[in-house]
């Protein structure tokens, strides 16, 4: 059973997200919040395996709320779930360490297997964000010589969290960073895809990554990648 703490400072938003939730067999609402401060506090109280945050709330915005979650070091994992599809708003959320990002238009079913897989410990982007979402991140970066898409940046194994991959988990990471799933992996280096999904949570754990959202950002955090 998923439990699942829905923060949203609409109550007809909250009571969708609690009938959709409520009608699956594997999920449980444990409690609802309306704003980031509620949502923090709600959490060290009740421990959900997901928070679906809103992000412009009164008071504690979703962002900052998210941070103090993740900051508390508890298992819960945040997803965000926003009606602004603006690429301001999940990089500053994923940076504050969302493990996903989904726009509220999104389908049920999509909605559904965001909060599965978040709470399984994968990631979550909607994909119509992808793209912008790394170029946007890029744009924070110190303007100075990058690597290409395709080639891991001279030197960036100087970075402690670098050195303890195999080069082989480098590579893998750096293709992570450009947004490759395990079959596209698994096809470009030839390996089974068992044997990426071992590579993945090495690297996951080497790195200290929570999931493969943070491991784009390391990924561009150390120059593997930048985007075209």
């Amino acid at each position: 059973m998923t439990t699942v703490l829905i923060v949203d400072d609409q109550p007809m938003q909250r009571l969708g997200f609690r009938m959709l939730l409520e009608s699956q067999d594997d999920m449980a609402v444990v409690g609802e919040a309306s704003n980031g401060a509620e949502a923090v506090r709600l959490t060290a109280e009740l421990s959900p395996d997901v928070v679906l945050m809103d992000i412009r709330m009164p008071g504690l915005d979703g962002i900052e709320a998210t941070r103090r979650i993740v900051a508390a070091g508890d298992r819960t994992r945040v997803l965000i779930v926003t009606t602004f599809d603006l690429d301001e708003y999940a990089y500053n959320g994923l940076r504050a360490g969302a493990s996903g990002f989904l726009i509220k238009d999104a389908l049920p079913e999509e909605l559904l297997s965001g909060i599965r897989a978040v709470a399984a410990g994968d990631a979550v982007v909607a994909p119509s964000l992808t793209r912008r979402l790394l170029d946007t991140y890029a744009r924070h970066l110190p303007a100075s010589t990058t690597p290409s898409v395709d080639e891991p940046a001279p030197g960036s194994v100087s970075d402690e969290r670098l050195r303890r991959l195999t080069e082989r988990e480098r590579e893998i990471l750096t293709v992570i960073g450009q947004g490759w799933t395990n079959t596209e992996i698994a096809a470009r280096f030839h390996l089974a895809e068992s044997t990426v999904k071992t590579h993945v949570g090495r690297i996951l754990a080497k790195t200290g990554s929570r999931d493969r959202v943070q491991a784009v950002i390391l990924a561009y955090d150390t120059r593997l990648v930048n985007p075209s």
